[in-house]
């Protein structure tokens, strides 16, 4: 491991929370964005990262081609609630459930910021709602948590991220796209 990809990882992953702290302040949920990723740090997913950094390209889908899988992922997604992944159960009818509102907007902050920090100079309105149109295809969603996506992210790309990514918008759409979870005790999630 090359010890400049151990300072290029960490602040990448330092600029990505930052972005989504923003977001998630814009959305009402701060909380959510200053634990963000924590897991990120832990020895599990932060050092397959730096091993596999190369600038360009997630370093867990390095991974998976190069071994098959990622050690790093397997251990995230089961640790951050606002990943679809973690909501996902094979032995129900419906393999996944509705996210409670919290996450699923720390969710919206994560893929925006994601798109953001990645692509650089080179993001525009328009990158979310592509990416997600390709992702979906490939990822295991609730369909009302897809639709949710693609209606703000259809938002974003005709009138751009301060106009979309505000407190009063994030919840109206997932109360439009979204069926509230009412019997779900928070306290056990």
């Amino acid at each position: 491991m090359k010890v400049k990809n151990f300072f290029k990882h960490l602040k990448l992953v330092l600029n990505h929370k930052w972005v989504v702290f923003k977001l998630c302040c814009k959305v009402g949920i701060p909380w959510r964005g200053l634990v963000h990723d924590l897991s990120k740090f832990s020895p599990e997913e932060f050092w397959e990262s730096v091993k596999y950094y190369d600038g360009h390209k997630s370093p867990i889908l390095l991974c998976k081609k190069d071994i098959g899988y990622s050690r790093a992922w397997l251990h995230h997604k089961g640790r951050n609630k606002h990943h679809p992944e973690y909501w996902t159960d094979y032995s129900l009818t419906e393999k996944t459930i509705i996210m409670p509102y919290k996450y699923a907007a720390e969710m919206i902050c994560d893929k925006l910021a994601a798109g953001i920090v990645y692509n650089g100079k080179s993001w525009t309105k328009e990158t979310q709602i592509n990416y997600h149109m390709k992702e979906r295809k490939t990822v295991l969603l609730n369909p009302h948590i897809d639709n949710l996506l693609i209606a703000v992210f259809t938002e974003v790309s005709k009138d751009g991220l301060d106009k979309t990514i505000t407190k009063q918008n994030i919840k109206n759409l997932y109360e439009k796209y979204c069926i509230r979870l009412e019997n779900l005790d928070e306290n056990k999630i």
